[in-house]
């Protein structure tokens, strides 16, 4: 089966290549990926794999049944959207949507879950069980596309026992995989601060409230919940990355608005900083004679690798591309809507090593100038698919006790 695998992975690794630099070109920000569904219900229907589309709104499930098919099931999943950056990148396969650009890899993960289906549907007289497709949409936008399709009942009729996702990582290099059991990555929720005082003319400080003064007392005692509230054995950030104050040289606003975001892995600490972050701005703007609202959007929770599959994954990956290829972790302080499955049935998300520095290729996420290593796609592609009949070949072997 692993040769089998190899060999498709280089017969279908042109096609592949094409579907992601069209998914590249046409890129679709969260919600609105109607287009992008369309191409991937096109690309089932060649590929003959029976479907489900207008899952929360533009998402897509497919389905693969092997022989025996009700036996035992898993799902893999890949995240659609796109994200408001200008691409700068000067490729033939360049985002022709102004200011859109999937700047994130979703193009990959979409191309990588389509040539791995290929695959698998290729070879479903060889394994028993059901594999499950999900073609997430919104990864990038709070709610997200994940709890939406659970509440869809995507897990269920079939119930995957595992729910698995790649995602790229610019810190690996093409060809390599990264792994980490347990808690991956943080929970991420944003914060909102309306500071009102009194504006009026800078010349005539006593006769105002000034909210920019008060706002910068807040930001800069914020920071210290982290240095002497947190618990140093719980990673957690509060950053804030929007100022909007509307007045001008000689002009104090009356408000001042804030936004940042908290992040953290435990879910006990996470509600007791929302509570410290409203207790320290409310008190200093009360202080200083101003007034403060305080709205936290709670966001999407931590992710929690199982275990257990974690290590079953790391050994097939290991079996597929040679353990020199599978990398260990760190933790990182980004937010995945994949937690969301994770809470649900045991799950991993792995990385999938898209840099090649002899390219120039290497650039960070979220980056006007990030790019993929494109020999990548055969990895994401036959690593998925060799983890999907290995682990439903173990849990039918499982079931046979």
């Amino acid at each position: 089966m692993k040769q089998d695998i190899e060999a498709l992975s280089h017969s279908f690794f042109e096609e592949v290549v094409a579907i992601r630099r069209h998914f590249h070109q046409h890129p679709e920000l969260s919600c609105e990926e109607f287009q992008t569904a369309a191409f991937i219900c096109k690309k089932l229907e060649e590929f003959g794999i029976p479907y489900t589309a207008g899952v929360a709104e533009t998402g897509v499930v497919g389905l693969i049944e092997g022989k025996n098919a009700s036996s035992c099931c898993i799902a893999l999943r890949a995240d659609m959207d796109a994200l408001p950056i200008i691409e700068e990148n000067k490729v033939a396969y360049k985002s022709a949507a102004p200011g859109k650009m999937h700047a994130c890899g979703h193009d990959v993960h979409m191309a990588c879950l389509l040539g791995a289906a290929k695959i698998l549907n290729s070879v479903k007289d060889q394994f028993e069980g059901t594999v499950k497709l999900l073609f997430q949409p919104s990864e990038e936008s709070y709610p997200g596309g994940a709890i939406r399709m659970i509440g869809e009942g995507v897990l269920e009729d079939p119930k995957p026992a595992y729910v698995i996702a790649q995602h790229v990582i610019n810190t690996l290099n093409s060809g390599d995989v990264g792994m980490r059991p347990g808690a991956y990555m943080a929970s991420t929720d944003e914060i909102f601060i309306t500071v009102k005082g009194k504006g009026g003319h800078a010349a005539t400080p006593s006769q105002v409230t000034d909210p920019i003064l008060i706002a910068s007392h807040i930001i800069v005692a914020l920071q210290q919940i982290v240095s002497r509230n947190a618990d140093p054995l719980v990673p957690t950030v509060v950053s804030f990355g929007k100022i909007i104050g509307n007045g001008r040289t000689n002009v104090i606003p009356d408000e001042v608005k804030i936004e940042g975001t908290v992040r953290t892995y435990d879910e006990a600490w996470r509600k007791k900083v929302h509570r410290r972050i409203e207790q320290i701005a409310v008190s200093l703007a009360e202080g200083m004679g101003a007034t403060c609202e305080v709205k936290i959007a709670h966001g999407y929770p931590y992710l929690y690798n199982d275990p257990a599959l974690t290590a079953k994954l790391s050994l097939l990956a290991s079996e597929y591309l040679g353990a020199g290829h599978v990398k260990e972790l760190d933790q990182r302080m980004t937010a995945e809507d994949f937690a969301y499955f994770a809470r649900e049935v045991p799950s991993c998300l792995f990385r999938l090593g898209i840099a090649n520095e002899s390219k120039g290729i290497g650039s960070n996420l979220h980056t006007s100038t990030f790019d993929v290593d494109e020999e990548s796609l055969a990895t994401g592609m036959g690593v998925m698919a060799w983890m999907a009949v290995e682990i439903l070949r173990e849990l039918q072997v499982t079931s046979d006790k």
